[in-house]
């Protein structure tokens, strides 16, 4: 005797999904019934089907597009496994993202001035910025901008890399003149970011090779105490506070996504070959989201804002040995270009380095 199916209502509540729900998984191909009815029309399914329908229910009450649980359910066990994970990470990251973007606004919503209190002592950034082709590549696609209120890197890439990077930066140099107003920091670089993929396309189209270039974007502008930052691709911002070197920018790249994914360790990505794949950066095509932040200054912080070219081949504790040196920021730049080139320099090197300072 054949197995006995099951009613669409017996199968629906022995897998806590609901008819609806079943009959648009049937339409999607994700859970098929064993069996319809000719006459009636009725789905009738298998009692081995529960397993997989329970499965389907945790992934969507995970989050999980129906697009990806198809994919997982067509796994065996170990590899579904192993995207569940790997969906999980970029979840984590993502939400870690819009939690970053949530604390920015409730910052701004309760400050009545971004800047500086009046009990607080009146801090200023002293700056200096380097750009150098580095030892291999022919020309420098760079474009390295430091001011008293705006801070940038850009890197370029493709055949209009140059253009692509310098119209990027030029767009956010205009944030140099003129206040932020109170609570609007994050309109403000919202604002120069559309401006900046405007210009970065309009850059592109005007070359010889229209799509096949693009940059990165990292800037920080000065509000009087704060920083804000906008990030888009792998240039990196460093922070040196009493004496510990910190991070606060995350790569936009292939490999970083899989390294959070679980997919690669830190050290298989320094050798992986898709190591300088962009997920975001600046032109046509790309996908131009910002990483948008606050960051507190404190008098004595050094921040350093880099191109690949000196992150990829400097471990971070030489950057930290050079920052921490009791040096001006025109030495210390100069000081982390030759680094770079002393370790084969292979690519383009960009950095500014900001001291915050109390003014006066």
């Amino acid at each position: 005797m054949g197995t006995e199916l099951l009613t669409i209502g017996a199968f629906a509540r022995a897998t806590r999904l609901s008819p609806k729900a079943l009959r648009l998984y049937d339409e999607l191909g994700l859970l098929p019934p064993a069996r319809v009815d000719p006459v009636t029309g009725y789905r009738l399914y298998a009692p081995q089907q529960v397993e997989r329908a329970r499965l389907v229910a945790w992934l969507r009450r995970l989050g999980m597009p129906l697009v990806r649980i198809r994919h997982v359910c067509s796994l065996d066990a170990g590899a579904a496994a192993g995207e569940i994970r790997a969906f999980w990470a970029r979840a984590e990251a993502e939400t870690a993202a819009r939690r970053d973007l949530a604390a920015f606004l409730v910052d701004h919503l309760t400050r009545k001035d971004p800047a500086v209190s009046p009990t607080a002592p009146a801090l200023k950034l002293r700056y200096a910025a380097a750009s150098d082709t580095g030892l291999v590549r022919e020309s420098n696609q760079d474009t390295a901008y430091a001011g008293s209120r705006l801070l940038a890197v850009a890197d370029g890439f493709g055949t209009g890399g140059a253009p692509a990077s310098a119209a990027a930066v030029e767009a956010f140099r205009r944030l140099e003149d003129g206040g932020v107003p109170a609570g609007g920091l994050l309109n403000v670089l919202a604002d120069a970011v559309e401006e900046a993929e405007r210009a970065v396309c309009d850059a592109v189209a005007a070359g010889s090779a229209p799509g096949a270039a693009g940059t990165t974007l990292t800037a920080m502008l000065w509000t009087g105490s704060q920083l804000g930052l906008v990030h888009i691709g792998d240039s990196r911002v460093y922070l040196l506070r009493d004496g510990e070197l910190f991070r606060i920018t995350h790569d936009h790249t292939v490999v970083q996504s899989m390294i959070d994914e679980g997919r690669l360790t830190p050290e298989e990505a320094a050798s992986h070959p898709q190591r300088s794949l962009l997920v975001r950066a600046l032109g046509q095509g790309a996908d131009p989201r910002a990483e948008m932040r606050l960051q507190d200054a404190r008098s004595q912080d050094r921040y350093l804002l880099c191109s690949d070219g000196l992150s990829t081949v400097v471990p971070d504790d030489e950057i930290r040995r050079v920052l921490a040196a009791p040096q001006e920021p025109g030495r210390t730049v100069r000081s982390l270009v030759a680094l770079a080139n002393d370790s084969g320099g292979p690519d383009n090197v960009s950095c500014v380095v900001a001291d915050v300072v109390t003014a006066g």
